[in-house]
């Protein structure tokens, strides 16, 4: 399996085509748009990037200190809606199984002696929906700290599948990165390659996205839990693929039956949050519903379907605290798009 190493920085010329267009072409307000922009120059210090594709143009388009078009960003947790995405096009190929079998015949050389009983009986919807029963903690703010071991340990997925195993929370959901890597490692075991190439071929290509990276696990699988770096246009371009039924330039990129199942709520998540679907987040804004590609520090790609609308924000992802920027989306920028 090919090992992929990450390159963290790419050209300022080179930037990711997009079509655009003024708010006001697409019944938008721009007076509210730049409300919002300048809210987050007074009040977003670790702000990166803001856009928003509406009926597929972005009318807004902002970058802040030295970050631009160019810039990868560290989209940290967003990766798991990723994995998930690569995952149902694997099992679309007929190269996994169906979600509901159970994980351990195809991980079985990551599990060692200390793996629980109760393991045969994990799904890969289990892991999906983060409802599984690993034992696991999360804080209010879906810190995990015992993170920190999982990657200290040098074989991750052994580690992930040794997890004692809650029979009293299996089905219940609770936030669990191990959960997202062991897709990953499931989809390189299927497929024969890290998710970062079979992404590269199956996902990227199609949607002629060119600079990224994703960072290794020890073991040489890409990162499930975190890792992959995109452009601001990249991930707006990712989002409107994916709010089109998975259709990109007249072509079924992302498998629409997917998508239905994976942006729905399967399992009711945190009331800070919303539920989960297939490692999205989902649920209602101003009586909007959307669907989330969440990452710490304020990677977000948030899709608006019945608003034909992707809004992508970055920040700073080294930080302990940040500031979440759903309060822009509130105040200002789902009236700017309803005007």
């Amino acid at each position: 399996m090919e090992q992929p190493i990450p390159v963290l920085t790419t050209p300022a010329a080179i930037v990711p085509a997009f079509p655009t267009a003024e708010p006001n072409e697409q019944g938008c307000n721009s007076e509210l748009l730049e409300k919002a922009h300048q809210t987050i120059t007074r009040s977003y210090p670790k702000m990166f990037s803001f856009l928003i594709s509406r009926g597929g143009k972005l009318i807004q388009e902002k970058y802040y200190g030295n970050h631009h078009a160019g810039t990868l960003n560290d989209l940290r947790s967003a990766t798991k809606s990723f994995i998930s995405t690569l995952f149902g096009m694997a099992v679309h190929q007929g190269k996994l199984p169906s979600i509901d079998t159970p994980v351990l015949p195809l991980l079985k050389n990551y599990a060692t002696r200390r793996t629980h009983p109760l393991l045969e009986r994990i799904t890969f919807r289990h892991l999906l929906t983060m409802t599984s029963g690993f034992a696991w903690q999360t804080g209010k703010k879906l810190g995990e700290p015992l993170i920190h071991r999982f990657h200290r340990n040098r074989k991750w997925a052994s580690y992930a599948l040794a997890l004692p195993i809650m029979e009293a929370e299996m089905g219940t959901f609770q936030y669990r990165s191990t959960d997202s890597h062991l897709l990953s490692v499931a989809l390189s075991e299927a497929t024969g390659m890290d998710a970062l190439t079979y992404a590269k071929e199956q996902l990227f290509l199609p949607l002629d996205i060119n600079h990224y990276a994703w960072t290794p696990s020890p073991e040489g699988h890409s990162m499930g839990h975190i890792g992959l770096y995109l452009t601001s246009r990249d991930m707006a371009k990712f989002g409107q693929c994916c709010l089109h039924e998975g259709r990109w330039n007249e072509k079924q990129v992302i498998p629409k039956e997917w998508l239905k199942e994976a942006l729905a709520p399967q399992i009711n998540g945190y009331p800070a949050f919303g539920d989960y679907g297939f490692q999205w987040w989902t649920g209602k804004m101003d009586g909007q519903c959307f669907a989330l590609a969440h990452g710490h520090g304020g990677q977000q790609i948030y899709l608006f379907p019945a608003l034909d609308t992707v809004i992508v924000f970055t920040q700073d992802s080294h930080v302990s605290r940040w500031k979440n920027p759903r309060m822009l989306l509130e105040q200002f920028i789902l009236k700017a798009i309803k005007a």
